[in-house]
């Protein structure tokens, strides 16, 4: 795989934004992509180095539209850190 197909997009909220200053950036990353896929994607991509990488399995959600009901999609989450002397990620500079 890709790296443009591993890493999805980045995931801006206000939790995901309060890891940045400890260099803690979250992305939506292909279900199928391991850890040290996703790590290396990240290294390629931004040109930073990464210290460590955690994934979550997020399932869907029940939703009713009216008398329907079904799930949204499960897609998986990655938090990736950054190591000490790594520089910042310039996507998430000015969100902050």
């Amino acid at each position: 795989m890709r790296a443009q197909d591993i890493v999805i997009r980045p995931i801006i909220t206000e939790k995901a934004m309060q890891g940045i200053a400890a260099k803690k950036y979250t992305f939506e990353v292909a279900k199928s992509a391991t850890k040290i896929d996703i790590a290396r994607a990240v290294e390629e991509l931004f040109k930073v180095k990464v210290a460590k990488v955690n994934t979550v399995n997020v399932r869907g959600q029940l939703r009713r539209q009216g008398r329907t009901e079904g799930y949204t999609r499960s897609w998986k989450k990655a938090y990736v850190t950054l190591t000490e002397k790594s520089k910042n990620i310039e996507f998430f500079e000015g969100m902050m």
